[in-house]
């Protein structure tokens, strides 16, 4: 991380955001990031849908 987005204290956070799909559905899902203060956030990745 710090090789692209600058020196840091990078931490991997999760959490859980409404998204809208590809075909316009909209729903839960359980997505990853990583974040450093003064820098912001990085690398959003859907890891699961929640029904």
């Amino acid at each position: 991380m710090q090789k692209n987005y600058g020196s840091g204290r990078w931490r991997k956070l999760k959490g859980i955001a409404t998204i809208q799909l590809e075909d316009g559905t909209m729903c839960e899902a359980e997505i990853h990031w990583y974040e450093a203060q003064g820098i912001g956030q990085k690398e959003f990745k859907i890891k699961y849908i929640l029904e």
